[in-house]
């Protein structure tokens, strides 16, 4: 006669348990040897930064003035970096980036999807297609040069060589490239630095520039802007990204003549 085989609870755990710790451990394993989970899951994907800030699909709200000099911290998949903006060196620039930050655009993944060994590496482009699109038509205006260079470790606005096309992409210069420092063709004007590298400088160097220059044939850019990062982390898998960018708040300030330090004031509850 045919017994229905009947498995005991506590073997029927123990076999569950088993599978379920090899599964992990061999996740485990493909995240150390193969890929980073982590770059599946953008956060331009998973986090909608647009219900933070209503300027961040409305580019026209974004209309605060920069500090006069401003700090700003950028953290990547290489380490962490800083700035200092300069609005003199480039007012409408200085304007761009310092709203670009407060209304959130960077606290999304943004890949740097442009790196040249020697010469530049660019970003700006938005992980999420509907800020791209919000973005597409918001430029500003030209900024006369001031004879600051792009040496390495500033930063300066991409253009397409137009007059005041300058939008939301940079990109920060790796070489002495003198070559930016003129006029470009089609009027545009120099690509004129609003920002020197602080700290970090050793993280520019790790910035991976295996990818060189975007292959023309697939209009790269054009792709991007519209799949966001689904498309550009799957197209170059070991792209670097900017994980965020905060303005850094300047030191408190306590004096009293030349000496003497205040007590901080007591909190008003």
């Amino acid at each position: 006669m045919y017994r229905k085989q009947i498995w005991p609870s506590t073997l029927l755990l123990t076999l569950v348990v088993g599978f379920i710790s090899s599964q992990l451990g061999c996740l485990r394993g493909n995240r150390v040897n193969n890929f980073d989970l982590s770059r599946l899951n953008p956060k331009a994907l998973t986090n909608n930064s647009s219900n933070h800030n209503p300027a961040l699909l409305k580019p026209e709200l974004a209309t605060a003035t920069a500090p006069a000099t401003f700090d700003a911290k950028f953290e990547t998949t290489k380490g962490d970096f800083t700035i200092t903006v300069h609005r003199d060196w480039a007012p409408h620039a200085a304007d761009r980036f310092y709203n670009m930050v407060e209304v959130g655009y960077f606290d999304s993944d943004i890949a740097i999807f442009r790196a040249i060994d020697g010469f530049m590496f660019q970003f700006g482009i938005h992980g999420d297609p509907e800020v791209n699109a919000a973005w597409r038509n918001s430029t500003i205006p030209d900024d006369p040069s001031t004879g600051k260079k792009n040496a390495p470790g500033t930063l300066s606005f991409a253009q397409t060589g137009n007059p005041n096309s300058r939008s939301v992409q940079m990109f920060c210069n790796l070489g002495l490239n003198t070559m930016l420092d003129s006029e470009q063709p089609g009027g545009g004007s120099p690509f004129v630095p609003f920002a020197q590298i602080k700290t970090g400088a050793s993280v520019l160097k790790k910035i991976n520039t295996e990818y060189g220059e975007n292959p023309k044939n697939e209009n790269v850019q054009k792709q991007f802007k519209k799949q966001g990062n689904d498309y550009i982390l799957d197209r170059f898998k070991n792209i670097d990204l900017i994980k965020s960018v905060t303005i850094l708040e300047p030191p408190r300030v306590n004096a009293i003549g030349n000496d003497e330090m205040a007590p901080n004031p007591p909190e008003i509850h």
